[in-house]
């Protein structure tokens, strides 16, 4: 079963969304960015988490991409 984040990417792609894609992209990168620069606790799990996302999106990206350029 796929994961909600890789429903959501989907649903975006189908909708040809590329603004709901980079805000989820910036979104993803904001909090990673944040994660990796706080100490005291082990962020490895969520920032993890996080860069899974971060690819699952820009899979989602390159499969938009793909289909813009063959629809030409």
């Amino acid at each position: 079963m796929p994961s909600a984040i890789e429903q959501i990417v989907d649903a975006y792609v189908r909708l040809k969304n590329r603004g709901g894609l980079d805000e989820l992209m910036m979104h993803r990168q904001r909090l990673a960015v944040d994660l990796k620069s706080r100490s005291g606790y082990d962020f490895s799990l969520p920032i993890g988490q996080i860069d899974e996302e971060i690819a699952i999106i820009e899979a989602g990206l390159r499969r938009l991409k793909a289909e813009n350029s063959t629809a030409v």
